[in-house]
């Protein structure tokens, strides 16, 4: 294979339709060099493995594969996390949901307790442990390999949270708690967006159907769950607020109030018992 630069592995990945943003970082991170680096060294020859490897992963992100699964990291609410595809790649978006539940536990009791239901890669509840180390929070997820990626995920940023593999509420047993915490599957079955999520585990997108399953199942067994004056915070699709109100407020929940995202669309919806 003819030796190749940085400013031609750059090339390449323009004519194969690959941003040049995503194609600084890919090389970055092979080359283990700043970003920065790659101006100032265009020249810079890639030897054989180097070049392999940017070249299979220009080919998979010109395929649609997500980039943070080809770095293998996504940064949420000041947290580098490590990614792969057996979980959703954290939003921004979802740092809302994190607002909102650092500003209640701000006025709780000592240690309260938190459960993430749905916990995927672990964000919710590692920024919620890292935001208030004072909370006990446990993550619950269904997927055997997602709870390897999370608890992965805390020893590596030295947060100590226990977990559970389950199905929203099935394996907690009689706990209880005063923070409920969910970015569940939510995103309709007909969507035509899932088209573009391909790569992203279908069983953390949608429940099927109208979407709403996930969260009429936590809304409808949370109650037994919850401690006296306990919030339960979910986000939702855009369009859903409304169907979460009416949840809540079919479910005995006061004081339900949505929060917008970063795009000033309705996210995230909560009340307490």
């Amino acid at each position: 294979m003819p030796m190749s630069t940085v400013a031609q592995s750059l090339a390449q990945a323009r004519a194969m339709g690959v941003d040049r943003l995503d194609a600084q970082l890919i090389l970055a991170q092979v080359l283990a060099r700043p970003r920065s680096w790659l101006t100032a060294h265009d020249d810079a020859v890639l030897d054989t493995p180097q070049a392999d490897a940017v070249q299979a992963a220009f080919t998979r992100r010109a395929a649609g594969e997500p980039l943070a699964y080809l770095l293998g990291e996504k940064e949420f609410h000041g947290l580098l996390l490590r990614v792969d595809a057996n979980v959703l790649i954290p939003r921004p978006d979802t740092e809302v949901l994190v607002d909102w539940a650092l500003e209640l536990l701000a006025g709780m009791a000592t240690a309260p307790r938190v459960v993430d239901l749905g916990t995927g890669s672990g964000a919710i509840a590692l920024a919620v442990k890292h935001g208030h180390p004072g909370a006990t929070v446990l993550a619950t997820d269904i997927s055997p390999a997602a709870l390897g990626v999370a608890h992965a995920n805390a020893r590596r940023l030295g947060l100590d949270m226990a977990f559970t593999q389950s199905t929203w509420w099935a394996a907690l047993g009689d706990q209880r708690f005063d923070l409920v915490l969910s970015n569940p599957p939510y995103i309709a079955g007909g969507d035509p967006h899932l088209a573009a999520l391909r790569h992203e585990p279908g069983l953390a997108l949608t429940p099927g159907g109208d979407g709403l399953d996930a969260l009429r199942e936590i809304v409808s067994g949370a109650a037994p769950h919850l401690a006296p004056g306990a919030w339960l915070l979910l986000e939702h699709g855009y369009d859903q607020a409304e169907a979460v109100h009416a949840l809540l407020h079919a479910h005995g929940f006061k004081g339900i109030a949505t929060r917008r995202d970063l795009g000033d669309q309705a996210r995230c919806t909560g009340a307490h018992r």
